[in-house]
């Protein structure tokens, strides 16, 4: 019994990215969090479907483990602009950011933001306030969210080819972490994220899966915060 506690510890705390003593009120729950989106198999037939999404000479998969400032992000678009200079064009190039750990925020809509303060507990923080922020600037950037002028946002990306995707372990544990901290139902904040998952962002088992998947379809690796 020991044992399984401590293994539900183990990859809670390393889904949500804290250290393991913030985490006891969430362990003996993590056995549910983690089973709230259950992939049955036309669901997996899908996800693996989603994959052969990936085209072209020069593959990439960027680890996006951490917001970073934007660069899971950046580094999607820094490897189409490099490409394109180096006589690629787009439809020969394909770079996946996989969003997990707490660079899952970037997945979910500006009211989602607001509504739960995901700046606050993901860390990011607006461009323009210098606060945590309330809205996604990343998805669709506006002047100044981005650190130079000119770089392409994910749905812009997306447009391009590029792929992104974010991990529903880190989602179920985090939709806990913020329904405790809020005294809100997990299951509810959990279907509501999930609701607020972006157009074409795919929603893979986790994070790592992904990762392993994407290579097995030839993209290289990069860790991207």
């Amino acid at each position: 019994m020991k044992t399984d506690q401590t293994r539900r510890s183990f990859f809670a705390t390393m889904a949500l990215g804290i250290s393991a003593s913030a985490f006891p009120m969430l362990v003996n729950d993590f056995d549910e969090l983690a089973n709230l989106n259950q992939f049955d198999s036309n669901e997996l037939k899908d996800v693996e479907a989603w994959f052969k999404k990936i085209k072209g000479k020069h593959r990439i998969a960027y680890d996006g483990s951490r917001p970073h400032g934007g660069l899971p992000v950046i580094w999607n678009w820094a490897f189409y602009l490099s490409n394109n200079e180096t006589g690629s064009p787009d439809n020969d190039i394909t770079a996946m950011t996989v969003l997990r750990h707490s660079g899952i925020v970037f997945a979910f809509d500006s009211t989602r933001w607001e509504k739960y303060k995901l700046g606050e507990h993901f860390g990011v923080k607006d461009p323009k306030t210098g606060e945590p922020g309330l809205r996604n600037h990343i998805y669709e950037p506006q002047e100044g969210d981005m650190p130079l002028a000119g770089i392409d946002g994910i749905k812009r990306m997306q447009e391009r080819g590029g792929l992104f995707c974010v991990c529903n372990l880190a989602v179920s544990v985090n939709a806990g972490a913020i329904a405790a901290k809020m005294n809100l139902d997990k299951k509810e904040v959990y279907e509501d994220l999930i609701a607020s998952v972006l157009p074409g962002i795919q929603i893979v088992p986790s994070g790592v899966w992904a990762l392993g998947r994407a290579q097995e379809n030839g993209c290289g690796y990069i860790f991207a915060g």
